[in-house]
C-alpha cells in the first residue's frame, strides 16, 4: 500500500497529512524533463507514472524527452531564459553546472525530514549535494558491469576475465573480421567518453585532485592506448565504433556480433529478453593495472522551477516507494537507490544480479567537479574519436583533454 504523507514535509507536516487521501492532493500540472535513451528505459517510466497517476489522480505529469547529448545546452537554454521545466533528471557529473547556472533548488530541510530520508547510505546523497545542500532525491541507481557471451568463452576454455589485460586478450581471441565477429563492442559515439575517464583512473592517473587538474599524462596516454588499439591495431571491435552509440553496442552484443559489451543494469531487461538463457553472463567490468575502478552512480531527481512545487516534490519522492522502484527494475533492471528495496528476494534471487551486488562493495561514485559535463561531452568525447580514427594519436588526445580539463577550470 502506497504511504500516502506529503513529500519533504516537517514533522509536523507529516504527522498532520499521513492519512490524507491521495486523491486531496492540490490539481496541478508539472512538466518533467529527462534523458532517457532505450526501449525499455520508457517502458519502466510508463509503467511509474501510472502508479503515480493511480496516487495522485488531480496531478498531471506531462513527460518531455530531451537527449542525453543536447540535455544540458537545453537546461542552460532554459534558465537563461526563465523558462526551466519542473522537475529535472540529474546525473552526478552534472550537479556542479546546474546549480552554477542556478537550475535547480535547494530541498536539504525537506529531504532531511522525509522518513524515507535514512534509507539511503551517505554515497547516495553525495552526488546530489554541493556545499553542504542537497539538490535531489536519488530515483534509481546505475552499476556498471560487462556482458558477455558465456557459450563463447565456455567453448574456448575461458573464465570472464578479471583484467584488463586478460580482457584485450580475450577481445582478440574472438575476434574474426571474416565472419563479423568481434571482441569487444566498444562505444566510440556519444557517451563514449565515460569509460576513457574510468580507464584513466584504472590505470593509475587522477583526473582532479583537491579541486585541481591532476591528469598524469604518461599514463593517461597509455590508458587511451590500450582502449583505442582495440580497434587501431588490434582490429578486435566493429569498425563502427567512432560513431557507435548506446543503441549500436547493444545491437551489436545482441545479435552475436560482439563478445562483450560494457554497460551498466539499466540494460539488463533488454539483454535479457533478446538473448537466449544460458547463452549470456554478467561480470563486474575488469580492474586496471592500478586500480579496480567501476562506477556505481545514482540518477536523481531534483525540482528546477518552484512553480506547483508541492506536485513537483509528489515525483521526485514517489520514486523512493517500493512500489515504483520495483516496477521500474522489472521494466529496465535498474537497481533502486535504497538497500532495503534493493534486499527485495525478486534481485537477490537472481544470479544474474550477482556482479552488480558484488560490484556495490566497491563501485565508485564518477567523477565530479564544475565543468566536467561540458569537458566530458566537448573534449573527451572528439578526441575519442579522433584516436580511433587516427586523426590523432593517443598522446596527441591526451593533450588537448588536458587542455581542456585546465580550460574548464
Amino acid at each position: 500500500m502506497y504511504s500516502t504523507q506529503r513529500p519533504f514535509g516537517t514533522a509536523a507536516d507529516l504527522a498532520q497529512t499521513a492519512l490524507a487521501p491521495a486523491a486531496n492532493a492540490q490539481a496541478a500540472s508539472v512538466n518533467y524533463w529527462h534523458h532517457f535513451t532505450s526501449t525499455t528505459e520508457f517502458k519502466g517510466l510508463e509503467k511509474v507514472i501510472g502508479l503515480f497517476a493511480a496516487k495522485y489522480p488531480n496531478i498531471k505529469l506531462v513527460q518531455e524527452n530531451i537527449p542525453n547529448p543536447e540535455y544540458m545546452a537545453k537546461m542552460t537554454a532554459a534558465t537563461m531564459a526563465n523558462a526551466r521545466p519542473n522537475i529535472a533528471m540529474v546525473t552526478a557529473e552534472r550537479l556542479d553546472d546546474l546549480v552554477a547556472m542556478g537550475a535547480l533548488t535547494d530541498l536539504t530541510d525537506r529531504i532531511k525530514s522525509w522518513p524515507r530520508y535514512g534509507e539511503y547510505p551517505a554515497q547516495a546523497w553525495a552526488g546530489v549535494t554541493k556545499a553542504g545542500k542537497i539538490y535531489g532525491v536519488p530515483a534509481f541507481t546505475f552499476i556498471d558491469w560487462m556482458y558477455y557471451r558465456k557459450d563463447w568463452l565456455d567453448e574456448a576454455g575461458l573464465a570472464a576475465p578479471k583484467t584488463m589485460a586478460d580482457f584485450a586478450a580475450a577481445a582478440v581471441k574472438f575476434t574474426d573480421p571474416s565472419k563479423n565477429r568481434y571482441g569487444f563492442a566498444l562505444r566510440g559515439g556519444p557517451g563514449g567518453y565515460k569509460f576513457v575517464l574510468d580507464l584513466f583512473e584504472a590505470f593509475g592517473s587522477p583526473i582532479v585532485k583537491d579541486g585541481k587538474p591532476a591528469i598524469d599524462k604518461a599514463r593517461t596516454t597509455e590508458a587511451l592506448r590500450f582502449y583505442t588499439e582495440l580497434l587501431t591495431k588490434q582490429k578486435a571491435v566493429p569498425p563502427s565504433a567512432p560513431g557507435d552509440g548506446y543503441r549500436q553496442i547493444m545491437d551489436s552484443f545482441k545479435t552475436g556480433q560482439s563478445a562483450m559489451v560494457w554497460h551498466h543494469t539499466g540494460s539488463f531487461t533488454e539483454i535479457d529478453a533478446a538473448m537466449k538463457k544460458g547463452t549470456w553472463a554478467t561480470a563486474p567490468i575488469p580492474a586496471g593495472p592500478a586500480a579496480h575502478i567501476v562506477r556505481m552512480s545514482y540518477q536523481f531527481n531534483g525540482l528546477s522551477n518552484p512553480a506547483n512545487a508541492d506536485a513537483s516534490r509528489n515525483w521526485i519522492s514517489f520514486w523512493g516507494e517500493p512500489d515504483a522502484a520495483i516496477a521500474f527494475l522489472q521494466e529496465t533492471g535498474y537497481f533502486p537507490s535504497s538497500p532495503q528495496v534493493a534486499a527485495d528476494p525478486r534481485i537477490t534471487g537472481n544470479p544474474l544480479y550477482g556482479a552488480a551486488i558484488e560490484t556495490t562493495k566497491f563501485g565508485r561514485l564518477p567523477v565530479a567537479f564544475t565543468g566536467v559535463a561540458g569537458w566530458s561531452d566537448n573534449v573527451v568525447q572528439p578526441e575519442l574519436q579522433k584516436a580511433l580514427t587516427g586523426r590523432s594519436t593517443p598522446a596527441q588526445a591526451v593533450d588537448a583533454m588536458i587542455a581542456g580539463l585546465e580550460q574548464a577550470f
